[in-house]
């Protein structure tokens, strides 16, 4: 991640660029992608929050997280398809992590696709370990569903 980037809130302005973001990100797995609606729906909650990655490109990803006492979830997590393995998930992914330690969580909890190792590596990487796995959690169009392994990261 060699070029300037700009890490800011996600906000009510931002819905249909999450959208399709979300979109480009997850309908190649043949996931059901998130709507404006959805992401209004979440943001509106008090304990959830945003960030929207941007580089000269324009936006490359963002991240929805929401923070319950002391435990926190990273609800979602997209890098658009060009922009992958370059460094923008790690940036996202810590920016989530730095939110979430400041609102009192002591651990933040995911879902990964089993059939996805990149983003297992990642999160491995940086210090999530996995505690346990959903079967069929991920509908993958008409093939089967896939497996999510849940991490969690436990702050000290």
């Amino acid at each position: 991640m060699s070029e300037t980037v700009t890490l800011r809130r996600l906000g009510a302005l931002d819905l249909d660029r999450a959208a399709a973001l979300h979109h480009e990100s997850f309908l190649p797995f043949g996931e059901r992608p998130w709507s404006r609606q959805d992401f209004a729906e979440l943001l509106a909650q008090p304990a959830t929050a945003g960030f929207l990655l941007a580089a000269a490109g324009g936006d490359v990803g963002f991240a929805l997280c929401r923070t319950v006492g002391e435990e926190a979830e990273l609800l979602t997590i997209a890098v658009h398809s060009t922009a992958r393995r370059q460094g923008f998930g790690r940036h996202l992914l810590r920016a989530v992590v730095d939110h979430v330690r400041e609102r009192g969580a002591r651990a933040l909890f995911l879902e990964v696709g089993a059939d996805n190792p990149s983003a297992q590596s990642l999160y491995a990487s940086e210090g999530f370990k996995p505690v346990g796995r959903r079967r069929g959690y991920y509908r993958r169009g008409e093939g089967p569903a896939a497996d999510a392994v849940v991490m969690r990261l436990t702050f000290k």
